[in-house]
C-alpha cells in the first residue's frame, strides 16, 4: 500500500506520518508538501526507507494529480482554505482520500469518487472525527436521540503555525454562515460567542466556558441521527483562556472582519497583521497548558425510560513524562493520529460506501477506539 500526505510537513500531519511510521503497513509514505526544505526535514526525523519526498502545489491541479496517481489514499492535511484544490486533486487521481476540516467543499467532487469506486471522508481529527464516533456509541445504545451536545477543548498556542491562525480567524468570523445549531428540524444561524455553557472536561482541564462553534458535526450528526428523531445538536469548543479573551477583544473592536487599513503607503488586513504578529511572537506561539479534551453527552431513550450517556477522553501528559507527548506534541498527536487511522481503514478498504461520506456512515466507533487505545488515547463511557 501507498500514502501521499499532502501537508505532511505541517505542524499536525506530520505527526499523521509519525504515526504511519510507527503503526502502519504502508510500504510507501510520501510527505507531500509545498515547503520541500520542511518535507524533507520531516524525513529526516522519521528516519524511515519508506519516507519519500514530494514538492506539490494544489493550486497546479493537473501537476498534483500526476503526482498522486497510483497511490491507494491520500491523507490530506493541508489548511480550511485549500481544500477545495486538495479534494479535486485526489478525486481527479482516483484515489481514496481523507481530511482534517470537513468544511464541505469536498461535496462537490462527490460523483467523481464514485464514478472511480473511492471513497472520501471530510473532516477526521479529533473534532470533526472521534466527536462523531463519540455521539454515535451513544445514539446506538438510543431508540431514540432528544439532544446531542459536543463540546471540547484545544489547549494549543493562538498562532503556532499558518493554518491555526486561519482557522482561529474562520471559527469567530462575524459572518460566518455556518456557525449554526440543528434545532427542531431546522439549521439556526448563531453569531460568535453565542450560548455560553460551562463543561466540566477532564483533568488535568478542568471547567471551561464554552461556545457555539462552525463544525460539521452539527451537519453530519443531524443527518446520521434523522431517523432516531434528533431534536438539538450543539458542538462548542474552547481554547485556553487567554487566546479566548484576546479573540473576544478582536472581536469587541470589529477586527476579526478583517478591515483593511493603510500601513506606509500599502493596504492590508488588520487581522492579517495580528496574525503574522502573533506567529512570530512568543506570546503568540507557547500557553501554560497542552493537549485536547473532548465531552459528549447524549439524552434519549431506550426501552421506554430516559437515558444520559456522557463520552469523555484522556491522552498522555504534556509534562513530559511520556516524551513523544511533551508540550505542543500532546495537541498535535492528539489531531494527527486519527487522521492516521482513518488513512489505514480507507486504503485497506473497510470503508464500504463510494463518494463523499461522512464520518457516521464510514467507521465503526469500537474499531476506532481500538486503534486510539494502542496509542494511549482513551475514551470514557458513564450512563445516568
Amino acid at each position: 500500500m501507498k500514502v501521499f500526505c499532502l501537508g505532511g510537513a505541517g505542524r499536525i500531519c506530520r505527526e499523521s506520518v509519525f504515526d504511519l511510521v510507527e503503526h502502519s503497513d504502508f510500504e510507501r509514505i510520501t510527505v507531500a508538501d509545498y515547503d520541500c526544505e520542511e518535507a524533507f526535514a520531516v524525513k529526516k526525523w522519521l528516519n524511515d526507507n519508506r519516507v519519500d519526498v514530494a514538492l506539490v502545489d494544489v493550486k497546479n491541479v493537473s501537476e498534483t494529480v500526476s503526482k498522486m496517481k497510483g497511490y491507494d489514499v491520500v491523507m490530506d492535511g493541508t489548511q480550511i482554505s485549500l481544500n477545495g484544490y486538495s479534494t479535486e486533486c485526489i478525486a481527479k487521481a482516483g484515489c481514496h482520500g481523507v481530511n482534517l476540516n470537513g468544511f464541505g467543499e469536498e461535496d462537490k467532487w462527490d460523483a467523481l469518487f464514485k464514478e472511480a469506486g473511492k471513497s472520501c471522508v471530510p473532516g477526521f481529527g479529533m473534532t470533526p472525527g472521534v466527536t462523531q464516533m463519540m455521539a454515535m456509541k451513544a445514539a446506538n445504545q438510543l431508540d431514540e436521540v432528544d439532544k446531542v451536545f459536543v463540546s471540547h477543548g484545544a489547549f494549543r498556542p493562538i498562532a503556532f503555525s499558518p493554518s491555526i491562525t486561519e482557522t482561529t480567524v474562520f471559527e469567530y468570523d462575524p459572518k460566518l454562515p455556518s456557525r449554526i445549531v440543528f434545532e427542531d428540524g431546522r439549521m439556526v444561524q448563531v453569531p460568535p460567542f453565542a450560548r455560553p455553557k460551562k463543561i466540566m472536561l477532564p483533568q488535568p482541564y478542568g471547567e471551561t466556558v464554552q461556545y457555539i462553534i462552525p463544525h460539521s458535526e452539527t451537519v453530519t450528526l443531524a443527518h446520521a441521527l434523522k431517523s432516531k428523531n434528533v431534536k438539538l445538536i450543539e458542538v462548542r469548543g474552547t481554547w485556553p483562556a487567554r487566546n479566548m479573551a484576546l479573540i473576544k477583544g478582536l472581536s469587541e473592536y470589529g477586527i476579526l472582519s478583517n478591515p483593511m487599513v493603510e500601513v506606509n503607503g500599502s493596504e492590508a488586513g488588520l487581522m492579517s497583521i495580528i496574525g503574522d504578529y502573533l506567529q512570530k511572537c512568543e506570546q503568540g506561539r507557547t500557553t501554560e497548558l497542552y493537549g485536547y479534551a473532548l465531552h459528549v453527552k447524549v439524552t434519549g431513550h431506550a426501552g421506554g425510560k430516559k437515558k444520559k450517556g456522557v463520552l469523555t477522553h484522556t491522552h498522555p501528559s504534556s509534562d513530559g513524562s511520556v516524551p513523544s507527548w511533551a508540550g505542543l506534541r500532546a495537541y498535535t498527536r492528539n489531531v494527527g493520529i486519527p487522521l492516521a487511522i482513518a488513512a489505514v481503514l480507507l486504503a485497506k478498504n473497510r470503508v464500504n460506501k463510494h463518494g463523499v461520506i461522512i464520518p457516521e456512515d464510514a467507521f465503526s466507533p469500537e474499531e476506532v477506539f481500538l486503534e486510539l487505545e494502542k496509542r494511549g488515547i482513551l475514551i470514557q463511557e458513564y450512563w445516568g
